[in-house]
Parts: structure tokens; sequence; C-alpha cells
């Protein structure tokens, strides 16, 4: 069982370890910058009320002098609502349209598996990276985070990692139907970065406008607050429910297109 997302982890072993490893470096100077941050002579929240609302929201500042405030605008608004979003949707784009483009479905095909089984045990191989992820950098900052002499709700801090994994599985599904949709990969992977920027910008300036908040509501990020979990404490729940049907829908779509689509088999 599951040979096939077996095999796509063991594919990408290397890179998921230069992943982690990566962000794990970068949380760490992020918050052994945060005391000179924090022992400036300057009001740094008066500071930040001069930025435009649109500004704040779509990086989700409420405060930077506390070490919560800072994470969720530095480490966790930044790296996982954009930058994680971003990949998770392009590593997803390339998971059928690589092996369609390079004649390897093909081959795959002719073995006793069905469609909907590679492209289920496919998408299921994201979800290794997505939670070395957050279970290695999550234990890195709350360390971190007491290094330095601070202090952090680790119900928060576990919360927030939580309820990011419906949310990057929510990207990568958007890049699983355009792997499907479109068969070059390249041209699939530029797709999928484009349109989770656009949701996050449409969510970014929908949120800060009258009227348009409703917009905002086909966005992932529209569901996944970090600076809510780690700042107020409140947990979304409901978004990430949300979030979650829509990645069984998105699953399913991509499945409907892949069993039927034209590959030479």
């Amino acid at each position: 069982m599951l040979e096939i997302a077996r095999y796509e982890v063991t594919k990408r072993l290397r890179g998921t370890a230069a992943l982690v490893v990566g962000v794990a470096v970068f949380a760490l100077v992020l918050v052994a910058f945060f005391p000179s941050l924090a022992g400036a002579d300057v009001d740094i929240d008066a500071m930040l009320e001069a930025y435009p609302p649109a500004v704040r929201e779509a990086f989700g500042i409420a405060t930077l002098s506390t070490v919560e405030g800072f994470l969720a605008v530095e480490v966790y608004q930044f790296v996982w609502v954009l930058l994680l979003g971003l990949y998770f949707a392009y590593s997803a784009a390339g998971l059928i349209a690589d092996d369609v483009e390079r004649d390897r479905m093909d081959l795959t095909l002719s073995l006793p598996v069905s469609r909907s089984r590679v492209l289920v045990e496919k998408f299921l191989s994201l979800l290794v990276p997505i939670l070395a992820l957050n279970a290695v950098v999550g234990t890195v900052i709350y360390a971190a985070v007491l290094v330095i002499g601070e202090s952090i709700d680790p119900l928060d801090l576990a919360m927030v990692h939580t309820l990011s994994i419906p949310y990057l599985l929510a990207c990568g599904a958007v890049g699983l139907v355009l792997s499907v949709l479109v068969s070059r990969a390249d041209v699939a992977k530029r797709i999928a970065i484009a349109l989770v920027f656009v949701l996050f910008l449409v969510e970014s300036v929908s949120a800060s406008a009258d009227g348009l908040e409703w917009i905002g509501s086909v966005s992932p990020t529209h569901y996944y607050d970090p600076t809510a979990v780690l700042v107020e404490g409140s947990y979304d729940l409901t978004g990430a429910a949300v979030l979650l049907v829509a990645t069984v829908l998105l699953a399913f779509l991509a499945r409907f297109m892949f069993s039927r689509a034209d590959i030479g088999t």
C-alpha cells in the first residue's frame, strides 16, 4: 500500500530536508533579532499605525512589540502564508504534469494501478514536507524564544502550526488541479504561483475595502490567520474545516479531469 506515495517521498527527501533546515535557520535568525528590536528606543507600534490599512491587513500586522506579534508577521504571515503557500502550490503543480511531459506517466499507468490511486498518492506525498516543517520549525522556534529570555504560549504555537496544515494542503490542491489541467509542467507551476499570489492579494485588498470583504472568501488566506492565533489566542476551527473541504473538492476535481485526460494510454 502507498508505494507511489513512498516513492515520491523518497525522491524528495533531500529537498524536504533542505527546505526544513532553511526555514528553521531563517526563523532562528529572526528570533535572535527580536531582543534588539524590543530594546530599541522607538515606539514600533506607533510607527505601524502610519502603514496603509491594506499593508497591515496583508501581513497581519497587529503589533511588533511582543514576540508573538513579531513571529506572527515575520515568520508566519510572510513565510507560512505567502512563501510556503506558493511553494506547495508550485510543487503540487508538477506532480502529474512532470510525468506526463516526460513520458513517465505511460509507464506508471502500465502497472496495475488506477489513475485515481496515482493522483491521490502523489498528492498525499506532500504531507511529509508539510508535517516535517511544522514539527521541526515549531520546536526550533519555541526553544529559541526561551533562549532569548522570552515566553510564548506553547498551545498557541502548536495551534498556529496545526492550523497551517489545512491551509498548505489547500494551496497544494490548487496546484494539483493545474497539474492535471496543463500538460506542460513549467507552465502549470507558473500559473499555480501566480494564482495563489493573486488570491493572497485579493484577500488582503478586500479585507480593507468597505463592502468587499466577501470577495476574500475565495482565498485560502481568508481562513488561516496566524496573528489571531498567536496574538489573540483565537483558533478558527471552522476556517480549517472549510480549507479541508476545499482540498477534498479540488482533489476530486483533479481526479475527475485526470480520469478523462488523454495522455496516450
